[in-house]
């Protein structure tokens, strides 16, 4: 068994640290180690229950409805309101997606309205379930929803729309979007709207938010929130809660149609281990209601921090002022934030480069958590140290003539053979048609700025295949 768990610990030799608060993105901690020994012990109690059937493990029913119960009075939920816990935000927001579509079986089309900074779970759940986007871009200075320009999406496809979102906050931008304003026009259209809070549902409830932004508004009629995320419960867990259960119905799935058990469904999954659900529920008992008061005081003096530090660093601006823990950081053209990335992974701190969109500037995504509190000041001095590094480098330069062809490139009419040659031209390709991640990843995120969304989607999803055969 140490022969295993030793091999096991080697490979985890290249992965990012989870613990340190040195990781921007992917990870949320804490800083509470009896927190994450409980969430460890419960996850592994619980590891070979499973949630296929309520009937035969009622406490994981049990303590589901102990987190919608914890749950329901942050986000202002009427006694009505109903919850599933789900695998992570991506699922709450493909069931919200499949929820809405099949409330409307009469609508042979069906659409919905989402802001362009909405995450990009919706455009996975249109794609799986068949339900056209309509993405509404968002405002260039404040990087919110425009609750004009999404109304007016809404009557230009009127009779087809099942479902309108907004984010509370958007992940790549850090801001909350209007939720008053869209929620009230799709009330009186009779759509559904849908908030996605997955990754602000823990921190808003104890922090100064001027808006209303959950079920406090009336139009709002479903929510989803990440478990593990701000409640910092090992992954993967999350909420999607319904004002009422008719709303819900829709969600659930059931097959009679074959000679074993019925298949009785609430979410995507069949069989499901308890482990997640069970780890949740002891890390937010544990943990409570004040703990998440104190640990969102902790993040948001960091977050602020940050944002400040960034306000007065030469060569680097907020892509948006920041309404909870999330930060999106933009800089001038004395330097690329993908070499800035680089340089802060050299550093030993891991932030999120994100690519340029609709005019829209490429950033840094900083998600601040409770353990990068006390790594603030350190923070900082490796972003000054990286941007003066970066500005000495100067900008990734793509050819002209590269940018020009990747524009002229349709993926449809691409072979493996051309997808090869465009991975070794992006600095991904190995020997042998295999691929290989470089050290530093600026000419490669560089490239893929560069690369319209569809070629860059389909490159990836090269990349994917060959790093997984």
């Amino acid at each position: 068994m140490s022969d295993v768990l030793a091999r096991l610990e080697a490979l985890r030799g290249d992965d990012l640290p989870t613990h340190g608060g040195r990781t921007l993105a992917y990870v949320y901690d804490s800083g509470l180690a009896d927190a994450d020994a409980i969430g460890r012990t419960a996850l592994a109690s619980f590891g070979a229950t499973n949630g296929l059937d309520p009937t035969a493990f009622p406490s994981l029913t049990a303590m589901e409805r102990d987190l919608v119960a914890f749950a329901r009075p942050l986000f202002h939920a009427p006694e009505a309101s109903v919850g599933t816990v789900t695998s992570g935000g991506t699922e709450s927001v493909l069931l919200a997606v499949q929820t809405a579509r099949d409330a409307h079986p009469e609508i042979g089309r069906p659409a919905m309205v989402v802001p362009t900074s909405a995450h990009g779970a919706f455009h996975k759940a249109a794609h799986y379930f068949g339900v056209e986007p309509v993405a509404v871009d968002v405002d260039p200075v404040t990087m919110r929803a425009v609750p004009e320009a999404m109304t007016a999406a809404m009557d230009a496809h009127a009779g087809r729309v099942v479902l309108v979102a907004a984010s509370t906050p958007s992940y790549a931008h850090g801001v909350i979007d209007p939720v008053g304003p869209i929620a009230a026009a799709a009330a009186e259209r009779g759509v559904r709207c849908h908030v996605d809070a997955c990754i602000g549902g823990w921190v808003l409830p104890w922090s100064d938010v001027a808006q209303p932004w959950d079920f406090a508004v009336p139009g709002v009629t479903s929510l989803s929130a990440d478990l593990h995320k701000y409640a910092y419960t090992p992954k993967g867990v999350s909420l999607l809660l319904h004002r009422d259960a008719a709303l819900r119905r829709p969600q659930f799935f059931a097959s009679a149609d074959w000679p074993g058990y019925t298949m009785l469904n609430a979410t995507m999954q069949s069989t499901r281990s308890g482990g997640p659900l069970a780890a949740a529920w002891a890390v937010t008992q544990h943990i409570g209601a004040e703990g998440y008061r104190t640990l969102v005081a902790t993040t948001l003096d960091a977050t602020r921090a940050l944002a400040e530090a960034v306000r007065s660093t030469e060569h680097l601006r907020l892509a948006a002022e920041p309404d909870a823990s999330l930060l999106a950081v933009a800089c001038d053209d004395a330097l690329d934030v993908f070499t800035l990335s680089d340089e802060m992974g050299e550093r030993g701190w891991f932030v999120q480069p994100q690519m340029a969109f609709r005019g829209l500037p490429a950033t840094l995504h900083l998600t601040v958590c409770a353990a990068t509190a006390g790594g603030v000041d350190d923070f900082v001095v490796a972003l000054r140290d990286s941007v003066a590094a970066a500005v000495a480098a100067g900008p990734v330069q793509v050819a002209p003539e590269l940018r020009a062809a990747a524009a002229q490139l349709d993926p449809a009419t691409l072979d493996d053979a051309a997808f090869d040659g465009l991975l070794q031209l992006a600095g991904l390709g190995g020997e042998g048609g295999a691929v290989a991640v470089p050290k530093r990843m600026a000419p490669v995120n560089a490239l893929l700025d560069a690369a319209p969304p569809r070629l860059r989607e389909a490159l990836l999803i090269a990349f994917l295949d060959r790093l997984t055969r």
